[in-house]
């Protein structure tokens, strides 16, 4: 299967129980497909607005780690309170190897995560929320789990923010004053090799 199939692939699962299978069997070639031969540049582009509201001593949720690209590019900025959360048990079993967090998680975003109310300073999500994965309504918990007054990051594509649904939901957190958007960066090439066309956006929440 060809790196672009297999993007297709995962993209196109049935349910959640597909789509954690299939990244079950990509975990051990996903950085090189993604990194190599796409030019993933996400985790980093995120990590780098991440840095901008979120100190380097705040307990972080990396949320959708899968293999740990964002928390290898957070711990080179210096975070070191980092908890990888994903679907994927093959993909945190890759995380792992990357020595940036001080804990794993397997659980579905989207529904209520495990988590205490208030148990992060900061969240990071990084390619989750996107066609067939995270749904908007996942962004109320990352808010509830997350202090009043942190940030919470994340990677969307313009096309997602205005056709499924992630607009209503922005605007609905700011009305219920739940959470601000402070910050939604120019939308960039992230996968310039293997998806030249295909961009995202950082957008940047703080709680209330």
């Amino acid at each position: 299967m060809t790196q672009q199939n297999r993007v297709q692939w995962v993209y196109s699962s049935k349910n959640l129980e597909e789509l954690q299978e299939r990244y079950d069997q990509w975990a051990s070639e996903y950085d090189t497909d993604l990194e190599k031969d796409f030019g993933w540049s996400a985790p980093a582009l995120a990590a780098g607005v991440f840095q901008k509201y979120v100190s380097t001593s705040a307990r972080v949720l990396d949320a959708g780690a899968g293999t740990g690209l964002v928390g290898a590019a957070l711990k080179e900025r210096g975070y070191g309170s980092i908890v990888a959360m994903d679907l994927s048990e093959g993909m945190l079993a890759e995380a792992r190897k990357t020595g940036a967090y001080e804990g794993f998680d397997q659980m579905v975003m989207g529904e209520t995560l495990g988590y205490e109310t208030d148990s992060f300073d900061a969240v990071i999500s990084v390619g989750v929320f996107t066609v067939g994965h995270v749904p908007p309504s996942g962004l109320d918990d990352l808010v509830r789990v997350v202090k009043p007054g942190g940030h919470i990051v994340y990677s969307l594509r313009p096309d997602v923010y205005v056709e499924n649904g992630f607009k209503e939901k922005h605007a609905e957190l700011e009305a219920s004053g739940k959470a601000a958007i402070v910050e939604a960066s120019e939308p960039k090439h992230v996968l310039p090799v293997g998806e030249p066309e295909v961009e995202h956006q950082v957008w940047v929440l703080q709680v209330k």
